[in-house]
């Protein structure tokens, strides 16, 4: 009579899809079971499906060892911030389940910079560039990002583009998430382009894993004092 802790679900199946599987535990299982989804496909192409299906949490294929112990961890932590919407104030200066947007076309930076993030204890999903950055934000629910690092020079869409795009779009967390720029140049007129575009900061390129990890720690502590 012992219930299942929790459902990882893969997204494309057959007979029965992940969303029609999260729809079917939601109605005639358990309304509260973390539901996870993954998936080799982007977030951007699923994001609004997920959210009317009320699945928790979604994972990108490969999955790893680590990262799937610290998505569970925040189910089984109560008043978890992602899953109660706890108060980021509790934040104790470690990057444990913090979860970060990663924006980068550059598979080998992206996959360095995501590896120094979750060795530390973030949660990162990655968008390849601006426009994908942009549609996962706006598909993720309110407060679910802690922090984006956003390249500059991308394909479709641009660091600033999408940065700018995410502070216009009308929601609190838009206007409040701290936006770091990963840059190879940090010339006066490229700080300039970062501030207009809604930036808070750079770091450069190639990225210092102390440094990157050490600014992100004090953005997500206090970022009034930075």
């Amino acid at each position: 009579n012992a219930d299942f802790f929790a459902a990882i679900i893969d997204w494309k199946m057959p007979e029965m899809n992940g969303l029609e599987t999260v729809r079917a535990i939601r109605e005639q299982v358990d309304p509260d079971m973390p539901l996870i989804i993954m998936s080799a496909y982007d977030y951007s192409d699923i994001g609004e499906a997920l959210k009317k299906a009320a699945a928790d949490a979604f994972m990108t294929k490969p999955l790893f060892r680590s990262k799937l112990v610290r998505m569970l961890r925040q189910f089984l932590e109560k008043g978890n911030a992602k899953t109660s919407g706890g108060d980021a104030g509790n934040f104790s200066g470690d990057l444990e389940g913090r979860r970060i947007l990663l924006v980068e076309d550059n598979a080998l930076n992206r996959d360095i910079a995501r590896e120094l993030l979750e060795l530390k204890g973030a949660i990162v999903d990655v968008a390849q560039n601006g426009r994908q950055a942009v549609e996962f934000f706006s598909a993720s629910p309110q407060g679910w990002y802690d922090l984006i690092l956003m390249d500059i020079q991308m394909p479709v869409m641009n660091g600033y583009e999408a940065c700018a795009a995410i502070r216009a779009m009308g929601r609190k967390d838009a206007k409040e998430i701290p936006v770091l720029a990963l840059t190879a140049n940090a010339f006066v007129d490229d700080v300039i382009k970062a501030k207009k575009a809604g930036m808070n900061g750079h770091l450069a390129k190639p990225v210092d894993a102390d440094k990157m990890i050490t600014i992100i720690r004090k953005w997500l502590s206090s970022p009034e004092n930075m």
